[in-house]
């Protein structure tokens, strides 16, 4: 019996739907904001064609407005939205909203989903994810942000909060801590929902980066934000999924935050090398076109096998999720191996552009310099890769082989 790699035909056509929308749409509304057009205008063009188009929350559910694709479908999608930084924001599909959309779905009161998720559905607000902090970094279980009860009515907050992405452009936050310090490591942090502007959650500054920056970088949610928590106070039917359970929720909306940013990444990956092959067909050199050389061939080859590669373990582990199993190793793999395979397509594509990949002429700088932070968002490549060793010394000492922690029990 062989395995089968068939993709269902449902998936195929929807896949090549977005795919002709993001080409079609997507990328040519790009140039339009680079001319200078209202990116309200130009966004909300986008999403009207897009809902008409049955293009709208590709992952949420049919009974909730979405076009309730799974695990496998989404997958396709993600990976062809991320081709254009106006792909997902088109189809509301965009981070960090949706894997909010998703906490609030599996964990919201009734309460919380009319006021808060339907709105975020709708494409009508934004909202930030406020969990990391200068003293914790990678490590969640380290935040110092605490939330005391007063009475029954309220929890008041204090505490700081770094890199939260979006916060300048959102309506409303979700913020995380710490309830109960004496209880179990994991069980002591606790996640609140705030609506913004709000003067006990202030924005202290956008943190400037290494990326490229322009004038509608922090509209479309691309600042880093460091925030002051003082005094907050947050009702509490504000509280969502229960006290203590902050963090497992954390982890939760991380993972698909993780495949997420890998599925944009391998649709960056592709635009590039496409980019990369056009120009070596044109461009010629000492006589003879770029894409003769046996050397620029090697290197497309293995931009082309780097691509294969991301795109099998996504396929992989959307199966997975498909079906229910765990796939935390798996995740971690990916998580690594995708940040660094977008890096190094987008390098190659930069190298044989020559000058004109260094400029910006073309948007390859930009995503040189923004893909960057792949390798330290939702955990860093040396925390995964310290979980995934972890798990195979933990399989050899449970099993006397490694093969179910490297790859050996893929189903």
């Amino acid at each position: 019996m062989s395995i089968d790699f068939e993709i269902p035909a449902e998936a195929k056509a929807i896949r090549a739907k977005v795919r002709q929308w993001v080409h079609d749409e997507c990328i040519p509304a790009e140039k339009r904001l680079v001319d200078k057009e209202s990116y309200k205008t130009v966004l909300a063009e986008l999403r009207t064609k897009a809902r008409a188009a049955g293009l709208w929350l590709p992952f949420i559910p049919k009974e909730h407005g979405g076009m309730g694709l799974g695990p496998l479908a989404n997958a396709l999608v993600q990976m062809e939205l991320g081709e254009s930084h106006l792909g997902a924001l088109s189809m509301n599909s965009q981070g960090p909203d949706d894997a909010t959309m998703l906490t609030l779905l599996a964990h919201g009161t009734e309460f919380q989903k009319e006021k808060y998720l339907k709105p975020l559905l709708n494409g009508d607000k934004r909202v930030c994810y406020s969990m990391t902090e200068k003293a914790a970094g990678a490590d969640a279980t380290g935040m110092q942000t605490r939330a005391v009860k007063d009475g029954n009515e309220n929890y008041i907050l204090n505490g700081e909060k770094w890199f939260s992405s979006a916060a300048s452009a959102a309506d409303m936050a979700v913020v995380m801590a710490m309830t109960d310090p004496d209880a179990p490591r994991h069980q002591r942090y606790s996640t609140f929902i705030v609506e913004l502007p709000n003067p006990g959650y202030v924005i202290k500054r956008d943190i400037g980066t290494m990326a490229k920056e322009g004038p509608l970088s922090h509209i479309m949610g691309g600042g880093h934000s460091e925030i002051e928590i003082k005094d907050l106070v947050i009702p509490a039917e504000n509280l969502l999924g229960g006290e203590g359970q902050g963090f497992n929720m954390g982890q939760h909306r991380l993972a698909y935050g993780r495949l997420r940013h890998g599925m944009h990444n391998v649709a960056m990956a592709q635009r590039a090398l496409d980019m990369a092959a056009a120009h070596v067909t044109q461009r010629e050199t000492f006589g003879k076109k770029l894409s003769e050389r046996q050397g620029v061939q090697w290197m497309l080859a293995d931009c082309a096998s780097e691509l294969y590669m991301a795109r099998l373990m996504l396929l992989h582990i959307a199966y997975k999720a498909e079906r229910g199993m765990d796939l935390r190793q798996e995740n971690s793999i990916a998580k690594v191996f995708l940040a660094h395979m977008v890096h190094k397509v987008v390098d190659t594509a930069i190298q044989l552009h020559g000058a004109l990949g260094y400029s910006t002429d073309t948007p390859l700088a930009a995503w040189y310099t923004h893909i960057r932070s792949q390798r330290l968002v939702d955990g860093p490549d040396e925390v995964h890769r310290w979980t995934v060793g972890r798990n195979v010394i933990k399989a050899y000492e449970r099993d006397g082989t490694t093969a179910a922690a490297a790859g050996g029990d893929l189903l």
